[in-house]
């Protein structure tokens, strides 16, 4: 692979992800990066141009358009390469194909039936609340909280066994990080995909009201979807449906124990989780960067070009600081921007995240139910102190250490 000295190299550790995202925007709409690998890549930073981007139909989804895979360059073993060329789905297609997948997705996650899911996940958040100690001691609340939530919801959005999400945390750890062991990346993706596959197998002998029976239903009709289609789809409906949530759930407590000023807007009633939600979204977005499109012919971008052949990335870490679109305090976290920008956080145009009003939901139940039971939660440790996890795709944490009732002592 080309080695060349002026790309900006994904940090493959997260060190300073701030830092990182801050060079990226300095570097101009469009930056020559690399990703962990020595993978080259062009990143585009800023949120105009990340719009404009976003809906070009020369930039597609079909890893056989990326010059450096068909030169053999990506090994198989690659990472990344789950995020890639993670099998037939709504993330690899364009066009009626994308379309038609999506569909089906979109069906399933109306406005109404996601309203629906509120009662299930006031429940779920109200156990798992119950289960906090009271006390002073020092709780990961990530661990205990920020993911056994939505991964309780997308399981049950998605038919799967609660007796699976031991494995699957460890199978999607693996899967997303930049320090997984080449000789485990490939077992990993064929364990991954047999889970998902047992899934669908049980759905098909025993159909339930859930995402993954509804797609079996609908390969059995008009629309025809293959088993690697369906698996797919399944594989990245959980991925993305705990992941984001996580991250958003986590790093709004983060901003919050940061800004206790704002947290009391909130609870005063002069500011809405609603706003706390958005503003997390747009500042510290829970996905670093999204992989990857390719340049099916040459594409401007201001006095720049993506070369056909070459791979680009979203790098939302970037686009949510932009000032050109969120001011001159886009660095800042603060709830109560007079004029807030819509942000791109969960994509835009045809791609936007169909989860998007479930993520949104679950953090605006989840946040205002955990402060109400604990008020004086704080970080048990200063915020510098917090470490990002090798994931560079998502803004994701090892753990949140808090203590529930306590005086600051860090932020």
């Amino acid at each position: 692979m080309t080695d060349n000295p002026a790309r900006i190299a994904l940090d493959p550790f997260v060190t300073d992800l701030d830092g990182e995202s801050a060079r990226l925007l300095a570097a101009g709409p469009l930056v020559a990066a690399e990703l962990p690998g020595g993978v080259p890549v062009w990143a585009v930073t800023h949120h105009a141009e990340a719009r404009q981007l976003l809906t070009d139909r020369r930039l597609v989804k079909d890893i056989e358009v990326w010059g450096a895979w068909r030169r053999g360059e990506i090994p198989a073993d690659w990472p990344l390469i789950g995020l890639a060329n993670p099998g037939r789905s709504m993330l690899t297609v364009d066009g009626e194909e994308h379309r038609r997948l999506r569909s089906l997705v979109a069906q399933a996650l109306t406005p109404r039936r996601v309203e629906r899911m509120r009662e299930r996940i006031t429940e779920l958040t109200n156990g798992l609340l119950d289960k906090l100690p009271p006390g002073d001691e020092v709780v990961d609340l990530k661990a205990a909280f920020a993911y056994p939530l939505p991964m309780y919801v997308i399981s049950d959005l998605m038919g799967i066994d609660e007796a699976d999400h031991p494995r699957l945390k460890v199978l999607f750890d693996k899967f997303f990080s930049t320090q997984t062991p080449p000789e485990e990346v490939v077992a990993t993706l064929g364990e991954l995909a047999a889970m998902m596959g047992k899934v669908v197998a049980a759905r098909r002998a025993e159909p339930g009201d859930d995402l993954t029976s509804a797609l079996i239903a609908a390969s059995e009709g008009g629309d025809r979807l293959t088993d690697e289609e369906i698996v797919a789809t399944l594989q990245l409906m959980v991925a993305a449906g705990h992941e984001t949530t996580i991250s958003l759930i986590v790093n709004a407590v983060v901003n919050l124990s940061a800004h206790p000023e704002q947290l009391a807007l909130v609870r005063a009633g002069q500011a809405g989780w609603d706003a706390v939600v958005e503003e997390t979204l747009r500042h510290s977005t829970p996905t670093s960067h999204v992989l990857i499109r390719f340049a099916a012919e040459d594409v401007p971008v201001g006095d720049q070009v993506i070369p056909a052949g070459d791979a680009l990335i979203v790098s939302y870490g970037a686009i949510g600081r932009d000032e050109k679109a969120h001011g001159p305090t886009a660095a800042a976290f603060d709830i109560t921007r007079a004029s807030p920008t819509r942000h791109i956080s969960f994509g835009h145009g045809p791609h936007v995240c169909p989860g998007a009003a479930l993520s949104r939901l679950e953090a605006g139940v989840a946040l205002p139910a955990l402060y109400d039971r604990f008020p004086d939660l704080t970080l048990a440790v200063p915020r510098a102190e917090l470490r990002h996890k090798p994931v560079v795709t998502q803004n994701d944490l090892y753990e949140l250490p808090v203590r529930l009732k306590s005086s600051p002592s860090g932020g």
